[in-house]
């Protein structure tokens, strides 16, 4: 015999939906009330280093601060990379571009607007 739930009791899983949000009671895939418009990641003190760890050797250049959007950070990318004839990718609000380019990076990036300026040894 199944038992009506007290008032002060709340449901934290459920078979139908999964965890379920503490504040509206919806499944937390369905929750609206932590669901905040992303805004830029960047802090705007743009900084472009040089990384090989982790890389099996492999030289990358990442791009770091930017306070774009992640469309306007993809569109950027893109403009990088096509300029440089290399490529690379978006990560987690980062440019990562494949090389040694960091030199140039910078110039192209106060060209643009941009207060770049490298990071790292």
């Amino acid at each position: 015999m199944v038992q009506p739930r007290r008032s002060d009791e709340r449901v934290v899983y459920s078979t139908a939906g999964g965890k379920i949000c503490p504040q509206c009671q919806q499944p937390v895939s369905a929750c609206r009330c932590s669901k905040k418009p992303a805004g830029p990641r960047g802090d705007g003190n743009v900084r472009v280093r040089r990384e090989s760890k982790g890389r099996r050797g492999k030289v990358m250049t990442v791009i770091v601060g930017l306070a774009l959007e992640e469309a306007a950070l993809a569109e950027l990318a893109a403009k990088l990379k096509k300029k440089l004839g290399t490529g690379g990718a978006v990560k987690d609000g980062a440019i990562e571009i494949q090389g040694d380019h960091r030199d140039t990076l910078v110039t192209m990036l106060r060209e643009m607007g941009h207060s770049a300026k490298p990071a790292g040894g």
